[in-house]
């Protein structure tokens, strides 16, 4: 059967189905909730676990909150591989699996050995997820509205980030008395419980969330394009039916074996190739740039940042509830316009916009300009951050891989992307301890000014674009 390049974006989607697509695309992107509020929660409650556990030195503290990307750089490796022999469905599964059993694992943990290798366990969940959840979204979704299907895996991230600080603020200022644990008012065995029990329920509740995508992911399809890679057309027809209707489903199936031969197994040495290559470096490099611009660090070291600006522990806890919320409000804007402005011009107007926001704040803290000064400037980091390179990056690294080797392109390049975020993480205690606050986010907005050319170098226009006929612009 032959096609144009681009079948499935002039072919109108039959309205009865909108539904069905919005809401397996939703359920996917549980993945990506799970993903927020397990990387986040650990950062409210880090003032109480380090406590615990002893842990008075940078590095150690570094350890703490970074030790669970080993996890997630194995979970990304594995997952290109296995869901090419498994399916992007199966090891979505596996993952929800692992989120409810290191979510109590960890909660239970009374050793930092055992808080280590449960947050180890709980990284490579992470890991799979984050490249599982956008890639399945990406290959079930029409061109037209891909942008913000992939986008909506961004926003269920950022409502498990809010989700995971107002769990944290609940249970560190109300939980205890709500349940009639302490008797009300008593602040000193307030902040005994959280010390010793606390944290343990912050890591433990995501439990829930956990259990339901299990439950969800259990009733979604497959992958069309995945299973036409394995000779099972027939099958992937049928989704792709109850996704645009007939005519839609038979005119993308074609275009997606006109990429694509029945029963190819990809070797990762595949990717070696020229023209795959220079598609798998630009993937890489806007994965890494995505963890190296800095955002992470005021997400897993919220606390820290805002104690050195002079907070107490309760308003920590009540600003990072407020970074959550700007992080959602605006991912919503990025839905809104990912698919008319395009992904090209939202990077680049990210990558300045955060590199003018660190200048600033380095600046504040070279002139100890604190307090309402910082958080004013974190809170448009944020806000800058969300409405553009957060879930951009994600489309992107969706979109430009080709059919053949997607599963084993995006598994490198976000195992890059969290290799990028260890470093990130760990370096950041060290760095803050020895060069100072103003040099380290001075630093930051150095990366991005870099991260800026080369999006302006190197990054096509994929808006409104077929995956198969990226593939060809970028491939041919």
């Amino acid at each position: 059967m032959t096609t144009s390049a681009a079948a499935d974006e002039v072919i109108p989607l039959d309205e009865r189905h909108g539904g069905y697509l919005w809401m397996i695309a939703l359920i996917a992107a549980l993945g990506g909730l799970l993903f927020g509020y397990d990387w986040v929660v650990i950062g409210g409650a880090a003032p109480f676990y380090e406590e615990f556990f002893h842990l008075t030195e940078a590095e150690d503290r570094g350890w703490a909150q970074s030790c669970a990307l080993i996890g997630c750089l194995a979970g990304a490796l594995l997952s290109g591989g296995l869901s090419d022999r498994f399916g992007r469905k199966g090891l979505l599964v596996v993952s929800a699996v692992l989120f409810a059993v290191t979510s109590v694992g960890t909660g239970l943990a009374n050793s930092f050995n055992a808080f280590v290798a449960w947050r180890m366990l709980g990284g490579v969940a992470i890991g799979l997820a984050s490249n599982l959840s956008p890639m399945y979204i990406a290959e079930i979704a029409p061109s037209a509205i891909r942008g913000r299907l992939v986008s909506l895996n961004q926003f269920t991230i950022v409502t498990g980030v809010l989700l995971a600080q107002v769990v944290n603020l609940w249970v560190a200022q109300k939980m205890p008395y709500a349940l009639s644990w302490l008797p009300a008012g008593d602040k000193e065995a307030l902040s005994a419980w959280n010390h010793t029990s606390g944290w343990r329920w912050m890591f433990g509740i995501t439990v829930v969330p956990s259990i339901l995508f299990l439950i969800g992911m259990l009733v979604v399809p497959e992958s069309p394009r995945w299973l036409v890679k394995k000779g099972r057309p027939e099958q992937a027809e049928k989704i792709l039916s109850r996704i645009g209707g007939p005519n839609y489903a038979r005119r993308v199936l074609g275009s997606i074996e006109g990429t694509v031969e029945s029963g190819e197994k990809v070797a990762f040495r595949e990717l070696l190739e020229p023209k795959m290559l220079r598609i798998l470096l630009l993937g890489i490099g806007l994965a890494v740039f995505q963890q190296w611009c800095g955002i992470n660090v005021i997400f897993n070291y919220a606390g820290e940042i805002f104690r050195s600006a002079g907070y107490s522990i309760d308003d920590t806890l009540q600003n990072i509830a407020w970074t959550g919320s700007v992080n959602l409000v605006f991912t919503l804007v990025a839905m809104a316009v990912v698919d008319k402005l395009g992904r090209r011009p939202l990077m680049l107007a990210g990558s300045a916009g955060l590199a003018l926001v660190y200048v600033l704040i380095g600046f504040c803290y070279y002139k100890g300009m604190l307090g309402g000064s910082v958080l004013t400037l974190v809170l448009m980091a944020i806000a800058c951050y969300a409405a553009t390179l957060a879930p951009v990056t994600w489309v992107v690294i969706s979109e430009i891989f080709p059919n053949r080797i997607r599963g084993a392109a995006m598994s490198t390049a976000v195992f890059f992307l969290w290799l990028a975020c260890f470093v990130l993480t760990y370096t950041f205690p060290i760095m803050n301890e020895k060069f100072g606050a103003a040099n380290t986010f001075w630093t930051y907005a150095g990366i991005c000014v870099l991260g800026f050319l080369l999006v302006k170098r190197r990054l096509p226009e994929t808006k409104g674009k077929s995956l198969e006929q990226i593939e060809r612009e970028l491939v041919d």
